[in-house]
């Protein structure tokens, strides 16, 4: 417990303290339940894309598996770029998704297998599914973060820094009020003094 003193001025510092303690708090926890609001919303799209990829997937190897043939997918289609913006969140900055630019190589179409292209197409989609899900786990993360230290704040403000300062507030009242008491006392007993020395 950190050192007080004893006076007007300390009373006065703890009462300003407590009130800015009393204001930050509800704004703290409007942000962390902003930030769990989000976050659920994250999970339920990580959800629902996880699915679509598996979806697409299941789709994939159903008619794939017909053709018994071996292909290495990366010598058709190649990343260029994932496209992202930037979102604010509870005044967290996070990525947002936009596109995938992917592109796709020359082929000699009489070599490959028809279905290629098809399994082009879907692969385009699975791309662009696990790009979306990257982006996500990484919004999840930095929203997770900063839950975690809002958290910490809003405990550190509710548990610590209030209490203490209310702690410390009736501590000093109560001193001054015996100051107050001893000083009327000490007035009185020298009153006495006075009066019978005349």
């Amino acid at each position: 417990m950190a050192r007080i003193k004893f006076t007007k001025n300390e009373l006065k510092r703890q009462k300003d303290s407590l009130t800015r303690f009393k204001r930050y708090l509800p704004t703290l926890m409007l942000k962390k339940q902003q930030l769990q609001m989000e976050i659920r919303k994250i999970n339920q799209t990580l959800d629902e894309k996880a699915k679509a990829q598996e979806n697409l997937k299941k789709n994939m190897d159903s008619w794939i598996a017909v053709f018994g043939e071996k292909i290495d997918f990366s010598q058709f289609l190649k990343v260029k770029d994932i496209q992202t913006d930037k979102g604010n969140i509870a005044g967290i900055e996070i990525p947002i998704f936009k596109n995938i630019e992917l592109e796709i190589l020359e082929y000699d179409l009489f070599k490959i297998p028809l279905w290629v292209d098809k399994a082009l197409i879907s692969l385009q989609q699975l791309l662009s599914l696990e790009a979306e899900i990257k982006i996500l786990r990484t919004q999840k993360q930095l929203l997770n973060d900063e839950l975690r230290l809002t958290s910490q704040r809003v405990n550190l403000f509710e548990k610590v820094k209030i209490p203490e300062a209310q702690n410390h507030i009736r501590t000093i009242k109560i001193y001054l009020g015996d100051q107050q008491t001893a000083a009327v006392v000490r007035g009185k007993i020298s009153k006495n003094k006075i009066e019978k020395a005349s």
